[in-house]
């Protein structure tokens, strides 16, 4: 039958186990990686992509000019724009500035389409609904993200900007 010898004494003395408890024993004794999450934060990269945020201008007027980039870039649709009938030519505004987030695939390609970085993808990673109209974002929502992660969105993209 022709049984090899040494394939039998490897069985015999477990070979395998030893050499997998050899990697288990090197292992215990090292530093551990893991981050207690709640407590311990990783940095994010400057290029994160998290929860939306309309920014303003240094006036505190939105940014936005109403160009509908953002809403025809969008992949999943997510985007709706209404452009107010009371604006000028010059100095367009939008009257309405919806975000689903529940079809958002935070591609970030409403940021990188935007002429005058007026949607961005902040830093926030923890938001959530307990209905999914909480995770319908208007334009009133929108803007109270960019007031509350203003010095963060602006740090991001300064950092980001060497590589535009």
């Amino acid at each position: 039958m022709g049984l090899n010898l040494t394939a039998l004494l490897d069985t015999f003395a477990l070979r395998e186990l030893a050499s997998g408890m050899a990697v288990t024993l090197r292992h215990m004794f090292k530093p551990h990686i893991t981050v207690q999450y709640p407590e311990e934060r990783t940095p994010l990269s400057p290029r994160f992509r998290g929860e939306h945020a309309l920014r303003r201008d240094t006036n505190g007027d939105e940014r936005c000019v109403a160009c509908k980039l953002c809403e025809a870039t969008c992949p999943a649709q997510a985007i709706f724009i209404e452009i107010d009938p009371n604006s000028t030519a010059q100095k367009r505004r939008t009257r309405v500035y919806n975000i689903d987030e529940t079809k958002c695939i935070f591609c970030g390609f409403c940021q990188e389409a935007c002429p005058v970085d007026a949607i961005v993808l902040g830093p926030n990673f923890e938001f959530c609904g307990f209905r999914r109209e909480d995770l319908f974002y208007d334009k009133a929502k929108l803007l109270a993200n960019g007031e509350r992660w203003k010095k963060e969105i602006d740090a991001n993209l300064e950092a980001d900007a060497k590589y535009r």
